[in-house]
């Protein structure tokens, strides 16, 4: 298969409609046509169901959409990554590891000390990064490794190893009435009028609905707290550097988050294995 045909198949498939599809790729229909139908004789089997008010996908399908889109992501990674390879070649090598904003910010001071010493250390550029965005940039090839942290981020397609399990705690203004408690419980917080949990960015941009605020960033969710018009709910290490006004109290029942180091399993690069070798000795 080429990467063209991948790329007019992701269209179609993601428009499920060849106008719209053709539109998008800018091109015109019968080609687009012609080239799905090609894909599907060759691979020997029914990708769509054509039908008059637009098509669907097979089982088949779903499969290769779910396969185009990661061969194509791994395309544009090769490609970002030689780009960045050509351009050390004029300069000092680097890694780009990308990072939570405001998340395991010692476990990230610590990991940076210990791979600086080691023999061979090349530069490493952390990318700080929103609420579920380090998967994506690693993806892309924006960063060579980055630190995710399950239940939340989708570590799917990448080489891990874990370097550090947690409870939660929920941040709160430090007047609250719960802000008093020793522990607390998720239907406590969940339930709260007056302090709702934040709105987090979907990967599209958009955000879901509820009453929290709409949040974009670690900044902004501390100040909204501060301010008592809403809470949050983070891994423990969130109490380092508490600001001014908050206070952290343990939520019992939130589920443990695990913090791992990820890179792309295809990945040769002697810098990555020497920044994982350094966070996993941590």
């Amino acid at each position: 298969m080429e990467t063209r045909e991948l790329r007019y198949f992701v269209a179609v498939a993601e428009e499920l409609h060849f106008g719209r599809a053709a539109q998008r790729l800018g091109i015109a229909q019968p080609p687009l046509s012609r080239a799905i139908a090609g894909l599907e004789r060759r691979l020997g089997a029914a990708l769509l169901e054509r039908g008059s008010r637009g098509v669907t996908l097979t089982g088949a399908g779903a499969v290769l959409l779910r396969e185009a889109r990661a061969a194509l992501d791994a395309v544009e990674a090769a490609e970002r990554r030689t780009r960045r390879a050509a351009l050390a070649g004029t300069g000092r090598p680097a890694v780009v590891l990308a990072a939570k904003a405001g998340a395991s910010s010692e476990l990230l001071a610590k990991l940076l000390d210990a791979y600086a010493a080691e023999p061979g250390a090349v530069t490493v550029d952390v990318l700080l990064c929103g609420p579920g965005e380090q998967a994506p940039v690693l993806r892309d090839g924006r960063a060579d490794v980055a630190l995710l942290h399950r239940p939340f981020d989708d570590t799917a397609g990448f080489e891990t190893e874990e370097l550090h399990t947690e409870g939660q705690v929920a941040i709160l203004p430090a007047g609250h009435p719960l802000g008093t408690r020793t522990e607390l419980r998720l239907g406590e917080i969940t339930g709260l009028p007056d302090l709702p949990l934040p709105r987090w960015p979907r990967p599209d941009g958009t955000f879901p609905d509820g009453p929290g605020p709409q949040v974009r960033d670690h900044t902004q969710l501390t100040q909204l707290i501060a301010l008592g018009r809403a809470c949050a709910i983070v891994p423990e290490t969130g109490r380092a550097g508490l600001a001014e006004g908050l206070t952290a109290v343990p939520v019992v029942d939130a589920p443990r988050v695990t913090t791992v180091i990820a890179w792309p399993p295809h990945s040769r690069s002697t810098a990555v294995a020497g920044l994982i070798r350094a966070a996993t000795a941590l």
